[in-house]
């Protein structure tokens, strides 16, 4: 759950350092970058609080890759909130944008 809330607060951050000239290709590199660092963040903490390496081997039998696609795969279940709070700044940025261009 920590983990989640410092990834919602990250989101928040880019979200605002984004400039809004980018548009939807910066709003797509943001939301890659956040996914990229929570990916890592829960493939570096093991699985079911075991080191990696008796990650690896006990639970995905030796499979770097196996164990790389069930860690993304836990994050993209949990990166709902992070991408939301992201694309709600994003689209109030670019709307308040829109507004004072008219």
């Amino acid at each position: 759950m920590t983990i989640l809330i410092i990834i919602t607060f990250a989101a928040l951050a880019v979200g605002m350092i984004v400039p809004t000239r980018w548009g939807l290709w910066g709003f797509i590199a943001a939301a890659a970058l956040i996914f990229t660092a929570q990916v890592a963040i829960n493939t570096s903490q093991g699985f079911a609080e075991a080191s990696i390496s008796d990650s690896i081997q006990l639970y995905f039998n030796g499979d770097f890759f196996a164990y790389l696609g069930y860690n993304a795969k836990i994050t993209y279940r949990a990166f709902a909130g992070p991408l939301l709070v992201l694309a709600g700044l994003m689209i109030y940025r670019l709307g308040r944008l829109s507004q004072t261009k008219a």
